[in-house]
């Protein structure tokens, strides 16, 4: 298999890199859909800790594609070189750059299964990030409703909708559905995906990533 590290890309194209890295560092790597995306956490993040990398399109489905073609793929070799702990059989995860990979994708269809797809790649070839938790999924906002000034966060359209139910008597009830990371507003972004105090996270196991796996195939068209 072709080298996914530093040694061939060099500076990582795209990568917005953080100043500390390594163990006790608490740097952290988010992946996002998109230069749009990437250029509003790069602007509400935590420089000395937090770096950021955009997806080139949807990723491929790296669970079945060749070792070869994975590596040669746009997003995949860089994030690799970017973490820089090698791949599988070869993976050492004590000289990753970072200690913890965060996805952040938008919360419709499409982000999901970007999201899902990165996940795949985990698995198949750093394996020992995801046994180790130190991959996670970071939940944003789908949506909100203001209530006599009152700002209440969605995330998911059904809980968008049991929010809207509960106030539905009240008058100046305003809802918006939010497009994306890029259109946040910087502050709800820092607050709801980036800072650590305040975000939502999922831990991904292998376990979870099976589970995903089994929901997805169920849905495709047969």
């Amino acid at each position: 298999m072709k080298p996914m590290g530093p040694e061939r890309y060099g500076v990582v194209a795209k990568l917005v890199d953080c100043a500390d890295h390594g163990a006790g560092s608490g740097a952290e790597l988010f992946l996002v859909e998109g230069d749009s995306a990437a250029a509003a956490v790069a602007r509400v993040r935590d420089a000395r800790r937090q770096a950021v990398l955009p997806m080139q399109g949807k990723p491929l489905n790296a669970s079945r594609a060749s070792s070869a073609k994975v590596a040669d793929h746009p997003f995949f070799g860089p994030l690799a070189a970017a973490i820089g702990i090698g791949v599988e059989p070869h993976c050492e995860p004590h000289r990753s750059r970072y200690e913890r990979v965060l996805v952040l994708t938008d919360p419709d269809a499409d982000g999901i299964h970007c999201g899902y797809l990165v996940l795949l790649f985990f698995q198949r070839f750093m394996r020992p990030l995801l046994d180790t938790g130190q991959i996670g999924i970071v939940r944003p906002p789908w949506g909100e409703v203001v209530v006599a000034g009152e700002l209440l966060l969605a995330f998911s359209e059904p809980e968008l909708a049991a929010v809207v139910d509960r106030h539905r008597s009240r008058e100046g009830i305003a809802v918006r559905r939010y497009r994306g990371l890029a259109a946040l507003d910087a502050d709800l972004l820092r607050m709801t995906c980036v800072d650590p105090a305040t975000r939502r996270i999922d831990a991904v196991s292998p376990a979870d990533i099976a589970a995903m796996t089994a929901v997805i195939e169920a849905l495709e068209p047969t």
